[in-house]
């Protein structure tokens, strides 16, 4: 799980380091756009504490559920694949309920590189940590 907020942290960043400076293609931070589909029209401090505290949990989540799928064989290429997992259910089914088109396509398809890319970094960071874990193990 540590090593899934880790990498969501890292994604998180980037995003709003993205969003904040308009380089990102995305109209808002998906996490937010989900709150605001979610719980309507809150005062935006409550959705931006919903959207980080569910992001942060369903980063965690993932992460536990692959590390309990691959234990102690992880690899930095099972964390990739799960990035890009997430990322596909993300593109096919998140992005179309939020009215953002499979692949974000009724907005720019700009999203689609820029979402895996973020879900890269998430799945890169879950597969270092599970290697990590792999090899301190492995030295005791």
């Amino acid at each position: 799980m540590g090593y899934g907020l880790l990498g969501t942290l890292i994604m998180s960043i980037i995003m709003l380091i993205g969003t904040g400076t308009g380089i990102s293609p995305l109209p808002e931070p998906v996490p937010l756009a989900i709150a605001k589909g979610l719980l309507g029209s809150l005062a935006k401090p409550v959705l931006m504490l919903f959207a980080v505290i569910t992001h942060f949990g369903y980063g965690a989540l993932w992460g536990a559920v692959l590390f309990n799928w691959v234990k102690a064989d992880g690899t930095i290429w099972h964390g990739l694949g799960w990035g890009v997992m997430l990322w596909l259910i993300m593109e096919l089914i998140v992005l179309p309920l939020l009215g953002w088109g499979i692949f974000g396509s009724a907005i720019t398809p700009k999203i689609a590189i820029a979402t895996l890319v973020l879900h890269v970094i998430y799945g890169g960071t879950l597969g270092w940590g599970l290697n990590r874990m792999k090899s301190s193990q492995v030295n005791q």
